[in-house]
């Protein structure tokens, strides 16, 4: 895949701001690919858009297929009838900048609830809608939402603490049954979801913007696409994990890092040449226009480690199909709009299955600053076939980071003073400036450097619990003369490429 020239804003719907508690699809994101347009952005990275489950974070979601209900916005559910002026007026006091997850989703709920008993009652027009999104996508919904309304009636609990024959699937029969109307919100929810993202995503197109997925490469544990199809992924018959997904230990951690995601059986998978990843890659390409892979060092070789091991260390590497899938994948779909995020331990093998494919690769400007930094970051040794971030969701923000090596005398502040030339008071600008001057194609930018922020602003902090991908912003932080400014470096470093004039004629003085 290869992408003209551009530019781009990584920040996440639920970091929008908004009256609810959390951000969602409504007027918050028309306004925001507003401002986008006007500062000539034309990328919008979002993280994975599925129903997020332990530690909220999108990495972690209880579907691979299905979207986020907390996205959804109760100003849209009233434009169409689903909830009274007076439900989306009476709002509690929220924290402008940090989402509190827990009081938010038992609100957010109470509004869909509402809205629900408001469906039930309205014409059939909207009915027959629905019918036709659950029969469209019977192919995931049917099993997702009865593993969610399975979920609820057991309490929130994980699948293999459910009655055993839910749990494993002897009596799916009578549970739909049992579970009948819960069954319906939950399908009701993910027709509402993709209504709204739908809309967001036409128009975002409208303004000339593309928007980049995210896909975890491992699906959750506690998952309806494992739930639903055991045989496919590393569970014994009771549900025990045999292997899990992480890394070895490395600089960074003497133990590796256990991520316990369950692996693939890609032998099983090879039988049906691979079709639910064709599934659900062709499902994720109905809701973006590219996709961003995490992990994507997993289709090479991935580090398994057995699933009662309590660290990373005893862990091997084995070979992906890698090829064969994305062979697979690609005659299916034709050619592929993926994005490869290859960081980490990367090996040749690695190298030359992406550049097979000719997927963009990332580099992550922080990891160049300093002496000891991968200087194969920096932009002077970019490739044009890549994406420039000056940090991932992952990584502290700008700001902090250089803050940070500033307090500890590390001499990165000091160097990035030197290869950046700049000793004014906004650093951040300088990196993001350097990036958009590098040869990239893609360069995507983190919503918290663009506005300078600090580390209280940072997403996630791999390995802690708690405290994670709460951020939001507010419009006040967003003003005009960062509209103003953005929008020059765009048409300064030709992002998208000035138009060329052809033809041109040149008139000639004779005086």
């Amino acid at each position: 895949m290869k992408i003209e020239r551009s530019a781009g804003v990584l920040l996440h719907p639920t970091s929008l701001p908004g009256k609810f508690g959390i951000g969602d699809l409504g007027q918050s994101a028309y306004h925001f690919i507003d401002w986008m347009h006007d500062a000539g952005q034309t990328l919008w990275q979002v993280f994975p858009l599925g129903p997020t489950g332990y530690g909220d974070s999108p990495y972690q979601c209880f579907s691979a297929f299905a979207g986020n209900p907390l996205l959804i916005s109760p100003e849209e559910l009233h434009k169409d009838g689903l909830l009274t002026e007076k439900e989306i007026h009476e709002v509690p006091h929220w924290n402008k900048h940090h989402i509190d997850f827990g009081p938010a989703i038992e609100y957010k709920y109470e509004l869909l609830h509402k809205a629900f008993k408001h469906f039930k009652k309205l014409d059939k027009n909207i009915e027959e809608e629905c019918g036709d999104f659950c029969k469209a996508n019977n192919y995931w919904l049917d099993d997702y939402s009865l593993f969610m309304a399975a979920k609820q009636y057991h309490g929130g609990v994980q699948w293999t603490q459910w009655d055993p024959s839910i749990a494993f699937r002897k009596k799916n029969s009578e549970w739909k049954k049992k579970l009948k109307d819960e069954i319906e919100f939950q399908k009701f929810l993910q027709f509402v979801f993709n209504k709204q993202w739908t809309n967001v995503r036409e128009y975002a197109h409208s303004k000339k913007i593309k928007i980049i997925g995210d896909l975890p490469i491992f699906i959750a544990y506690d998952s309806a696409d494992l739930w639903a199809n055991k045989e496919q992924f590393t569970v014994r018959e009771d549900g025990t994990l045999e292997f899990v997904a992480g890394v070895p230990p490395d600089y960074f951690s003497a133990t590796g890092q256990l991520w316990g995601n369950p692996l693939y059986k890609w032998k099983v998978m090879e039988k049906d040449d691979f079709h639910w990843w064709r599934q659900r890659i062709s499902k994720l390409l109905g809701m973006v226009d590219l996709i961003r892979i995490d992990h994507f060092r997993g289709f090479d070789a991935y580090w398994e480690i057995p699933g009662d091991a309590t660290t990373a260390i005893n862990g091997r590497w084995v070979k992906a199909p890698g090829e064969k899938l994305f062979n697979s994948i690609k005659k299916a779909l034709g050619d592929l709009p993926i994005i490869a995020e290859d960081l980490g331990v990367i090996t040749d093998s690695v190298v030359e299955l992406r550049d097979k494919f000719n997927f963009p690769g990332i580099k992550i400007l922080q990891f160049g600053l300093g002496t000891d930094g991968d200087k194969k970051f920096l932009p002077h040794n970019h490739v044009q076939n890549c994406v420039a971030h000056t940090g991932s969701h992952d990584n502290e923000t700008t700001h902090g980071f250089i803050e940070s090596e500033r307090k500890k005398n590390s001499g990165i502040y000091e160097w990035a003073q030197k290869y950046l030339n700049y000793y004014g008071d906004n650093m951040t600008n300088e990196l993001i400036r350097t990036a958009y001057a590098s040869v990239a194609n893609i360069v995507v930018i983190p919503m918290q450097d663009i506005l300078n922020l600090g580390n209280e602003a940072r997403m996630n902090l791999p390995g802690s619990l708690g405290g994670n991908w709460n951020w939001r912003f507010t419009w006040d932080q967003l003003h005009g003369d960062l509209t103003k400014h953005y929008k020059e470096m765009t048409v300064m470093f030709e992002r998208p490429p000035l138009k060329k004039i052809e033809n041109a004629k040149i008139e000639v003085s004779e005086e």
